[in-house]
């Protein structure tokens, strides 16, 4: 029997990075899980990873018909819901005087609309006492040139879980926010250019995180696995830190 037997779990952003590697763990562990992403070659390689307990739905959930559509195979196929890992996001580098409009929007729809309205209409087919993981990020809590888009975005997430306790509190459903820090993930990669800032950037990783490196997703996983789990049942609303101690000093 493993941790998570008989669950039913549903993660967007699923095709790379934290979201594949958690949805490799809660499959490894019983779970049936639903992966949701916006590239369909990619997410066919990722559920083929993951194996017979994976289902891939494409979509993007900055887009509110791509939710539905996401919700409606899981309702037919599956029922109802134990687990939702809302972890659909991503953002780019854009000093103060450079953000756009579209840079703006980009970034608010995927991280805040896309959360918001992910979880909402999860909410028909979460079972009473099931878990919901937000992704949030160091920058929610620390400072940063050229990402503040992002972190605010970010920030967001983290009071979006303080409202929705008291919200989701007369059905027992858990809501916490899972905090990576620089994690080697292609979009972690992807937010360098040249690989003359890529290293740049994971010398300076190294240089302010305690335990000296980048994480690995699969580390990340397991933290996911611990909030989807019956072990945190009275784990709700909190943070839970992978980051190597980065935002801790």
């Amino acid at each position: 029997m493993g941790k998570l037997t008989g669950k039913v779990a549903v993660i967007t952003g699923a095709n790379s990075g934290i979201g594949l590697a958690t949805a490799k763990r809660f499959a490894e562990e019983g779970a049936r899980v639903f992966m949701s992403g916006r590239r369909q070659q990619e997410l066919d390689a990722a559920v083929a990873e993951v194996g017979s307990n994976a289902r891939g739905i494409q979509g993007d959930v900055s887009k509110l018909a791509d939710i539905d559509r996401l919700f409606e195979v899981v309702k037919s196929e599956a029922g109802s819901i134990d687990i939702l890992f809302a972890n659909a996001g991503g953002g780019e580098f854009a000093a103060l005087g450079q953000i756009t409009e579209e840079h703006f929007d980009k970034t608010f729809d995927t991280n805040v609309k896309g959360t918001l309205f992910t979880v909402q209409k999860a909410l028909p087919l979460l079972r009473d006492g099931s878990s919901i993981i937000l992704t949030g990020s160091t920058t929610e809590v620390t400072g940063g040139a050229s990402f503040s888009v992002y972190s605010a975005t970010k920030a967001a997430i983290r009071n979006f879980a303080r409202s929705w306790i008291v919200d989701l509190a007369p059905r027992k459903i858990r809501v916490n926010v899972l905090v990576p820090g620089a994690t080697s993930t292609p979009g972690w990669h992807g937010l360098a250019t040249t690989q003359e800032a890529s290293d740049e950037m994971i010398k300076y990783v190294q240089s302010v995180t305690p335990l000296g490196r980048l994480a690995k997703p699969e580390e990340t996983a397991n933290a996911a696995l611990f909030l989807a789990s019956d072990e945190s049942s009275f784990v709700t609303g909190s943070e839970l830190f992978v980051d190597g101690g980065s935002a801790q000093i």
